[in-house]
Protein backbone atom coordinates (compact mmCIF):
# COMPACT_ATOMS: atom_id res chain seq x y z
CA UNK A 1 0.00 0.00 0.00
CA UNK A 2 1.41 3.58 -1.08
CA UNK A 3 1.52 6.09 1.56
CA UNK A 4 2.41 8.78 -0.54
CA UNK A 5 0.31 10.25 -3.28
CA UNK A 6 1.57 12.58 -6.28
CA UNK A 7 -0.19 16.02 -5.93
CA UNK A 8 -0.25 18.70 -8.99
CA UNK A 9 -1.22 21.76 -8.58
CA UNK A 10 -1.63 23.95 -12.08
CA UNK A 11 -2.46 27.71 -12.73
CA UNK A 12 -3.60 29.27 -15.95
CA UNK A 13 -0.08 30.54 -16.50
CA UNK A 14 2.30 28.00 -15.14
CA UNK A 15 2.54 24.69 -13.47
CA UNK A 16 3.04 25.82 -9.66
CA UNK A 17 3.68 22.63 -7.74
CA UNK A 18 4.42 18.82 -8.25
CA UNK A 19 5.74 16.74 -5.28
CA UNK A 20 4.53 13.80 -3.22
CA UNK A 21 2.34 14.42 0.03
CA UNK A 22 0.74 11.99 2.38
CA UNK A 23 -2.45 14.44 2.90
CA UNK A 24 -3.94 16.83 0.76
CA UNK A 25 -6.77 18.96 2.04
CA UNK A 26 -8.72 21.19 -0.17
CA UNK A 27 -11.24 23.80 0.14
CA UNK A 28 -14.42 21.85 -1.84
CA UNK A 29 -17.42 23.55 -2.60
CA UNK A 30 -19.62 21.73 -0.02
CA UNK A 31 -15.97 22.30 2.59
CA UNK A 32 -12.89 21.39 3.02
CA UNK A 33 -11.94 17.62 1.79
CA UNK A 34 -9.13 15.57 2.61
CA UNK A 35 -6.99 13.63 0.36
CA UNK A 36 -4.88 10.14 1.68
CA UNK A 37 -3.10 7.95 -0.64
CA UNK A 38 -5.58 5.45 -2.18
CA UNK A 39 -8.19 7.46 -2.61
CA UNK A 40 -11.35 6.86 -4.33
CA UNK A 41 -11.62 8.88 -8.04
CA UNK A 42 -13.11 12.08 -7.51
CA UNK A 43 -13.63 15.30 -9.61
CA UNK A 44 -15.13 18.17 -7.50
CA UNK A 45 -15.25 21.86 -8.24
CA UNK A 46 -13.14 24.01 -5.78
CA UNK A 47 -13.62 27.46 -3.82
CA UNK A 48 -11.23 30.28 -3.21
CA UNK A 49 -9.01 28.97 -0.40
CA UNK A 50 -5.90 27.43 0.59
CA UNK A 51 -4.43 24.00 -0.91
CA UNK A 52 -2.55 22.55 2.45
CA UNK A 53 -0.17 19.28 1.45
CA UNK A 54 1.46 17.14 4.03
CA UNK A 55 4.99 15.65 3.34
CA UNK A 56 6.54 12.33 4.51
CA UNK A 57 9.23 14.77 6.52
CA UNK A 58 6.44 16.16 8.15
CA UNK A 59 7.13 19.33 6.29
CA UNK A 60 3.44 21.30 4.83
CA UNK A 61 2.81 23.24 1.23
CA UNK A 62 0.80 26.05 1.29
CA UNK A 63 -1.00 27.45 -1.54
CA UNK A 64 -3.95 29.74 -2.44
CA UNK A 65 -6.32 28.76 -5.60
CA UNK A 66 -8.76 31.40 -7.09
CA UNK A 67 -11.01 28.63 -7.46
CA UNK A 68 -11.10 25.86 -9.98
CA UNK A 69 -11.27 21.64 -10.50
CA UNK A 70 -9.88 18.82 -8.43
CA UNK A 71 -9.41 15.56 -9.84
CA UNK A 72 -8.28 12.31 -7.82
CA UNK A 73 -7.33 9.61 -10.66
CA UNK A 74 -4.92 6.16 -9.18
CA UNK A 75 -2.35 7.88 -7.03
CA UNK A 76 -2.24 11.40 -8.71
CA UNK A 77 -4.21 14.30 -7.27
CA UNK A 78 -4.64 17.75 -9.75
CA UNK A 79 -5.42 21.03 -9.31
CA UNK A 80 -6.41 23.17 -11.68
CA UNK A 81 -7.00 26.83 -10.94
CA UNK A 82 -6.87 30.18 -13.00
CA UNK A 83 -4.33 31.94 -10.14
CA UNK A 84 -2.87 29.59 -7.37
CA UNK A 85 0.49 30.98 -5.82
CA UNK A 86 2.20 29.77 -3.18
CA UNK A 87 1.26 31.57 0.22
CA UNK A 88 4.09 32.93 0.86
CA UNK A 89 3.79 34.81 -2.10
CA UNK A 90 0.26 36.54 -1.75
CA UNK A 91 0.69 39.75 -0.92
CA UNK A 92 -1.52 41.64 2.04
CA UNK A 93 -1.87 44.93 0.69
CA UNK A 94 -2.65 43.61 -2.66
CA UNK A 95 -5.24 41.67 -1.42
CA UNK A 96 -6.79 44.56 1.04
CA UNK A 97 -6.58 46.72 -2.20
CA UNK A 98 -8.79 44.49 -4.44
CA UNK A 99 -11.25 44.12 -1.24
CA UNK A 100 -11.62 47.70 -0.74
CA UNK A 101 -11.93 48.26 -4.70
CA UNK A 102 -14.62 45.25 -4.53
CA UNK A 103 -16.93 46.69 -1.58
CA UNK A 104 -16.60 50.34 -3.41
CA UNK A 105 -18.02 48.47 -6.56
CA UNK A 106 -20.86 46.57 -4.63
CA UNK A 107 -22.00 49.60 -2.97
CA UNK A 108 -21.83 51.59 -6.28
CA UNK A 109 -24.47 49.50 -7.59
CA UNK A 110 -23.69 49.02 -10.97
CA UNK A 111 -25.24 46.70 -13.49
CA UNK A 112 -25.59 43.23 -12.89
CA UNK A 113 -22.38 42.22 -14.84
CA UNK A 114 -20.36 44.81 -12.51
CA UNK A 115 -22.04 43.09 -9.15
CA UNK A 116 -21.27 40.00 -9.74
CA UNK A 117 -17.97 40.34 -10.95
CA UNK A 118 -17.51 42.49 -7.48
CA UNK A 119 -19.10 39.63 -5.57
CA UNK A 120 -16.19 37.18 -7.22
CA UNK A 121 -13.22 39.41 -6.15
CA UNK A 122 -14.91 40.42 -2.78
CA UNK A 123 -14.71 36.61 -2.12
CA UNK A 124 -11.21 35.68 -3.47
CA UNK A 125 -9.56 38.99 -1.75
CA UNK A 126 -11.07 37.54 1.44
CA UNK A 127 -9.95 33.79 0.88
CA UNK A 128 -6.80 35.17 0.38
CA UNK A 129 -6.24 37.56 3.22
CA UNK A 130 -7.53 34.42 5.68
CA UNK A 131 -4.80 32.52 3.92
CA UNK A 132 -2.10 35.04 5.27
CA UNK A 133 -3.68 34.84 8.41
CA UNK A 134 -3.56 30.87 8.63
CA UNK A 135 -0.03 31.13 7.51
CA UNK A 136 1.00 33.57 9.75
CA UNK A 137 0.29 31.63 12.82
CA UNK A 138 1.52 28.70 11.92
CA UNK A 139 5.29 31.01 11.82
Amino acid sequence: MANTIRVDIVSAEQDVWSGEGTMVFAPAEMGEIGIAPQHAPLLTRLKPGEIRIQQESGEEQFFFISGGMLEVQGHVVTVLSDTALRANDLDEAAALEAQRRAEQALADRGGELELAKAKAELIQAAAQLRAIQKLRGRA
